[in-house]
């Protein structure tokens, strides 16, 4: 390693972390979509480096050992195919993305939380068919009650969404940076308009 880069990154020890490289399956789709399967570059350089990636798209910059040099994945493709789960996990996160991370009574965006539509109290359990995203106000407002004595009603009914619906689901809140190596891997079995 040459002085200059080994001093580099003392000084910012950040500067590599900047560079996720988006993991794609054996079929060439993404392992997840959101949250976009990403790993950090030294995970990805490691998995290159144990022949169980395929680099397909490189960054510009390079990491350097004493031995090697590399350009650092921006895109790399499993070898093997990981089947894709078919369940889908009761979580809060892919609860707000069923609901589309707005209020399932209002409507709004942000500060949200869940409610049970059959509150506990009245016995209704955790699950899908009973817990929607909500905000807090319409949470607070609805406490304990019923939705008809608590003046709300639903936007769409709770179920249980299936995984290649939540897989689809995600596709429409993209991560805030998408690399531009990125993009073609992304959409391309998105149906294509006439």
């Amino acid at each position: 390693m040459d002085g200059d880069f080994r001093t580099e990154f003392v000084r910012e020890p950040a500067a590599l972390k900047q560079h996720p490289a988006l993991v794609l399956n054996a079929d060439y789709r993404p392992l997840s979509y959101y949250p976009l399967s990403l790993w950090p570059w030294q995970d990805a350089v490691k998995a290159a480096f144990l022949d169980r990636v395929d680099i397909i798209a490189e960054y510009d910059e390079v990491a350097r050992s004493p031995s090697m040099r590399i350009r650092i994945p921006s895109v790399v493709v499993l070898k093997d195919y990981v089947k894709p789960q078919k369940r889908v996990a009761f979580t809060r996160f892919n609860l707000f993305l069923r609901d589309e991370f707005c209020c399932q009574y209002c409507g709004s965006r942000g500060d949200l939380t869940f409610d049970h539509v059959v509150p506990r109290a009245a016995g209704g359990v955790t699950s899908w068919e009973n817990v929607v995203a909500a905000c807090s106000r319409c949470n607070l407002k609805k406490g304990s009650k019923s939705l008809r004595r608590s003046g709300l009603s639903l936007r769409k009914p709770p179920r249980r969404p299936g995984a290649e619906e939540l897989r689809n689901m995600g596709r429409r809140f993209p991560p805030g940076h998408l690399h531009e190596t990125w993009l073609d891997f992304l959409y391309w079995d998105s149906e294509l308009e006439a």
